[in-house]
């Protein structure tokens, strides 16, 4: 909305700084980061007179864990708002609408609403089986084919939101995907990023600033795609309008630091699937609709490895009878070696930032 005072420069000359990707990303992030504090102390506080806390797994259904977090019963959760209030509203003042905006915030939004439908029926249930997980599914499939046909209809994306690229290689594998791969490919993107989120929001801090990094490394990203020059150089798909997501990505990243100031041990607030679903799928699409879907594997690595190690420890019971970590998502096992919970955090913040420097080498790497 802001964006349309660049064309009052003449009438005042920085206003034409309202044109700039650059300065709307930077304004974006603080904006979020003004809000979040704003709105954070009257969200909680309706969110605990609600008495919409985090329903927590008994010893027989987790064993030692429910000892080491039993300092986390009735801590709040839904704080997912909070990040999605504060990212909606910055980027629609700071973003110039298009097709690709207009795709983010739908699959955020969408998102963001089957998450809170599985914290509600945790919390009106009082136990931790919230949204069946076949409902979630449709309802992510749901989302695929909405976004999906958004971008197809739209003469402004439709021909590039078919090519396939990889990391690695200059030019794309394919210029037109048939939309019978499209479909499961982008529906495998937003379920599997989404999904990997919620499996890491295990403990205090850990998957919030996992996506602080990943944020970050999308927003250069983005910046980059949408830039004739800079894309021509690195061999990278050049999409027009796409360096408007540099700015939801900013937004995505101050609306992060301000619930990681809640959410650092001990965490004053839980993102529930409220946030964890939402902050997956807006990362999937936007590595979508930049062309480097695949590059999600490496910046997103922490949320590769939480979702694998679960796929795994499945995998071998029911193959084996036997566990290969104690317990799953893998950041559990290290609590229950030992570790404690902030130890865990830092050093898969560290691994996090490895990971979104490794995603970026990529771009040059051709």
């Amino acid at each position: 909305m802001l964006t349309y005072l660049a064309e009052f420069e003449s009438l005042f000359g920085p206003l034409r700084l309202f044109g700039y990707i650059s300065v709307r990303a930077v304004f974006a992030g603080l904006t979020a980061l003004f809000l979040g504090f704003i709105i954070a102390p009257n969200l909680f506080r309706i969110l605990a007179q609600l008495k919409a806390s985090q329903v927590l797994r008994n010893a027989r259904e987790v064993g030692d864990l429910a000892r080491l977090h039993a300092g986390k019963a009735n801590i709040p959760t839904m704080g997912g708002l909070l990040i999605y209030a504060s990212v909606t509203i910055s980027v629609l003042l700071w973003a110039r609408p298009n097709i690709y905006v207009l795709s983010a915030l739908f699959v955020y939004t969408g998102l963001t609403v089957i998450g809170f439908l599985d914290d509600y029926l945790k919390v009106a249930r009082a136990n931790s089986k919230g949204l069946a997980g076949k409902y979630k599914l449709l309802g992510q499939a749901l989302i695929t084919a909405g976004v999906l046909s958004l971008l197809l209809l739209t003469p402004e994306s439709a021909a590039k939101m078919r090519e396939f690229w990889v990391p690695f290689y200059k030019s794309p594998l394919t210029l037109e995907l048939p939309l019978l791969l499209l479909f499961p490919f982008l529906f495998i993107v937003l379920a599997g990023s989404s999904n990997a989120i919620n499996l890491t929001d295990g403990i205090d801090g850990l998957a919030i600033g996992c996506t602080v990094t990943a944020a970050l490394a999308f927003g250069v990203m983005s910046y980059a795609a949408g830039n004739a020059i800079i894309s021509d150089y690195l061999f990278i798909s050049f999409i027009p309008g796409s360096g408007e997501l540099t700015v939801i990505c900013a937004a995505l990243l101050g609306g992060s630091l301000v619930f990681l100031w809640y959410n650092a041990h001990p965490a004053e607030v839980f993102m529930g699937d409220t946030g964890s679903l939402a902050l997956g799928g807006m990362i999937g699409i936007i590595a979508f609709m930049v062309h480097q879907p695949l590059t999600l594997i490496i910046v997103g690595g922490i949320f590769v490895i939480e979702a694998m190690s679960v796929i795994l420890q499945v995998g071998s019971f029911r193959l084996r009878g036997k566990r290969i970590f104690r317990m799953s998502p893998i950041h559990h096992h290290f609590e229950l070696k030992g570790w404690h919970e902030n130890k865990v955090v830092i050093r898969f913040w560290i691994l996090s930032l490895l990971f979104a420097i490794a995603g970026l080498a990529t771009l040059k790497l051709r």
